[in-house]
């Protein structure tokens, strides 16, 4: 699993939903974090639909009100709080809100921690946990963007662990 997409705030844009899973499926990626701001059941039903790699959510300010949950979806495991899942070998963390982004990486028991609800693409290094916020899928007061974490092994066996940011 070398590559994985990270987005936040979607916020019901289909249009820009369907951008990020073409350019997505082209690089063959099969695992999404979505740090959160579906908005509603069915976008996140669209979303499941339309992906079949394995995604993450950690619920944003606007899920909680939209009842957004997991029944009849497959492929995808939400968190309510915050998420934690290991994949080749990092520990990642990943939430809506900055401040409990930067709280989880102080733990100091995380390679990534990835946020979203600011709307700002942001990186930020804390301890030796990288901090990174994805940006607004939507473009909702800014560009539409998400990130892409590369976990492939380079040649002399050290992970690179390069992000890049995604403009659409």
């Amino acid at each position: 699993m070398p590559k994985i997409a990270i987005i936040s705030d979607s916020h019901d844009n289909i249009v820009r939903i369907d951008q990020m899973l073409k350019k997505i499926n082209k690089l063959n990626i099969r695992t999404i974090i979505h740090c959160g701001d579906v908005c509603t059941a069915d976008t996140l039903k669209y979303l499941c639909n339309n992906f079949s790699g394995k995604i993450y959510l950690s619920l944003g300010n606007v899920d909680i009100d939209h009842g957004i949950n997991q029944k009849n979806l497959k492929n995808i495991k939400i968190f309510p709080k915050f998420g934690e899942i290991k994949i080749d070998n990092l520990k990642i963390a990943f939430v809506h809100y900055p401040d409990k982004a930067k709280r989880l990486a102080k733990t100091k028991k995380y390679d990534f921690v990835f946020y979203g609800h600011t709307h700002q693409p942001w990186e930020e290094k804390i301890n030796d946990c990288k901090v990174i916020n994805p940006g607004t899928l939507a473009g909702l007061f800014t560009g539409s963007t998400f990130a892409i974490l590369d976990t492939t092994l380079s040649a002399d066996r050290q992970e690179t662990k390069k992000m890049e940011l995604v403009i659409l």
